[in-house]
């Protein structure tokens, strides 16, 4: 993950004007040791060495434990590059330049932009060759799988050319075709079709299925619909670099935890005595560890969230889902309490008695004479018949604002 801005502007190597030699100009070649120097580590480490020394600074200076923030999006930056075979590749050949348009990391709109402000090279766009379409496959993963990462192995089948493709006679290669079309005495349509001897591909060439088998890197932390690439595994195509392979994740549901973000959530129902009193029960986490909730001396969970000291929803610090590119940040488990009470008449006389000696006594209500008092009890009721009841005919509104047939004919006289 990129923080924007431009974390390597105070380094060396760049052409006047602030780019790095790629053949944009200045001739001075690129400087391709500046992502390695962030991290401490020579230019010949490999991935694991390079793994442990992101892991070992970011420990210590990441803003949260109190370090510089702008040094922390160069060791960030860094290491989105070189923990990646393919960009550290290019990057050791071409610099920083190097990873301008495909290779941005997922989650980043142009690492190019990420990393340099949104500057362009000298001279224009992308002067790379063609590239063919990509292939994107869904890959279904469990919470587990996010949570903990995973390395899983998937075949794969491509196009693969055989020999040299040769240009397509019949359009010339330009993959399209003219024909002419009579619509009357000195009127012609002229159409342009696509050439079905070459399927508009503009050359003529043999093919063959190809079987690989790729192993997909599920880092912790990824989230539903992110993207996993492989370069240049997709269908050959004539004239062209192949595209690319992407595998596109789909976060399958769980059924004790559900996803926001970096976040957990689960829902526990609570009985009324663990409510008032205390409770405490066993979570078995996404990576296996059981940890124990107990709630805190004196704590009562309540059926509403009207009070900010006392709410029904708590949360668990550092329990959620680790953070993609830092797993050892964590976000949080939130906890959403229902509390269960007794079914009706399931309490017993004497039941009744403990309680009310044990909980708060209520309000006193107030002096009434029993005489000229008409006692009555409540029935359940559904809050959305509120306001839908006739008393003259005891049927509900046709409408909440209906006119004189919707309320049954009845109207107030006015005097």
């Amino acid at each position: 993950m990129f923080f924007g801005g431009m974390p390597f502007d105070d380094m060396g190597g760049g052409m006047p004007g602030g780019m790095p030699g790629r053949g944009g100009g200045g001739g001075e070649p690129p400087n391709t040791t500046e992502l390695y120097e962030v991290l401490g580590v020579d230019k010949k480490a490999d991935t694991s060495t390079i793994k442990k020394a992101y892991y070992k600074l970011a420990r210590v200076k990441h803003p949260d434990k109190g370090g510089d923030p702008e040094e922390f999006k160069k060791i960030q930056a860094a290491w989105e590059v070189l923990k990646d075979d393919d960009k550290r590749a290019k990057y050791d050949k071409y610099g920083l330049e190097g990873l301008e348009g495909g290779d941005m990391p997922e989650g980043a709109d142009d690492i190019f932009s990420a990393l340099f402000g949104g500057r362009r090279r000298r001279g224009g766009g992308n002067t790379g060759p063609k590239k063919g379409p990509d292939v994107k496959h869904p890959l279904k993963v469990s919470l587990e799988d996010l949570y903990n990462g995973k390395t899983a192995k998937l075949a794969v089948s491509r196009d693969k050319i055989v020999g040299d493709p040769t240009s397509c006679r019949e359009c010339n290669g330009k993959g399209m075709i003219v024909k002419l079309r009579q619509l009357g005495p000195g009127m012609v349509q002229q159409i342009q079709m696509q050439c079905n001897t070459c399927a508009g591909s503009g050359f003529l060439f043999k093919k063959q299925k190809e079987r690989q088998v790729l192993e997909v890197n599920i880092e912790k932390g990824m989230r539903n619909k992110d993207k996993i690439r492989f370069r240049g595994m997709s269908d050959d195509v004539p004239n062209a670099e192949p595209g690319d392979i992407l595998f596109i994740l789909q976060e399958k549901d769980h059924p004790t935890f559900t996803r926001k973000n970096n976040d957990l959530l689960i829902k526990k129902d609570l009985t009324l005595q663990e409510a008032l009193c205390g409770y405490e029960f066993p979570v078995t986490h996404l990576d296996g560890r059981k940890i124990i909730v107990k709630s805190q001396p004196g704590e009562i969970i309540r059926p509403d969230n009207g009070s900010a000291t006392e709410p029904f929803v708590k949360c668990v610090e550092d329990e959620g889902m680790p953070k993609k590119g830092s797993p050892f940040e964590k976000g949080r488990l939130f906890i959403y309490f229902r509390i269960v009470f007794p079914s009706q008449g399931s309490l017993s006389a004497s039941a009744i008695k403990a309680l009310k000696t044990a909980l708060p006594a209520p309000t006193p209500p107030e002096p009434y004479d029993p005489d000229e008092t008409e006692v009555v009890h409540a029935d359940m009721v559904d809050i959305q018949d509120f306001g839908k009841k006739d008393p003259s005919s005891g049927d509900a509104y046709d409408s909440d604002d209906g006119g004189e047939e919707g309320r049954g004919g009845v109207q107030c006289q006015q005097g």
